[in-house]
């Protein structure tokens, strides 16, 4: 049984910036209603963006929150925050593929799985744990799907 679930380091490191963000808000608007150091619209574009940043990593961290388990000949997702779980059958995988790219001298992994229902599940190996396994797994049960692509 694969059990392929979220970093904790991802997570502990996007909650520092999310914390720093936070913090640089609250440092914003308290200088605007004590001091008032800067014009206006410098208060406004400021706040705008920093609230629209940290409203994209909320949602990054949100939707990545999810729990995959592979193994005899299923492949359970488990999504907590929605109260949704879904088995798959390694027969009702239409397709998956592995992406590999080259950054800053490392090696960035992702695979994604198509089902026969429409819906798609992409796993890292920088966000996961358990990433070899799954991609073992997939190999060994459902190896006739996989696409093949280059290394980019």
């Amino acid at each position: 049984m694969v059990v392929i679930k979220p970093k904790l380091s991802t997570y502990i490191s996007l909650g520092l910036i999310l914390t720093v963000l936070l913090a640089g808000l609250i440092l914003l608007m308290r200088d605007f209603a004590y001091k008032g150091s800067f014009a206006l619209w410098f208060y406004l574009v400021a706040c705008s963006l920093i609230t629209l940043v940290m409203l994209m990593l909320l949602v990054k961290m949100m939707a990545g929150w999810r729990f995959i388990t592979a193994g005899k000949e299923h492949i359970i997702i488990k999504l907590p925050l929605k109260g949704l779980t879904k088995a798959y059958p390694v027969s009702e995988i239409l397709l998956w593929e592995e992406e590999v790219i080259l950054a800053n001298k490392k090696e960035f992994k992702q695979v994604t799985i198509a089902f026969t229902d429409k819906n798609s599940i992409s796993v890292s190996n920088h966000e996961h744990e358990s990433y070899t396994d799954l991609v073992n797994y997939l190999k060994k049960k459902a190896a006739k799907q996989l696409i093949k692509t280059k290394k980019a």
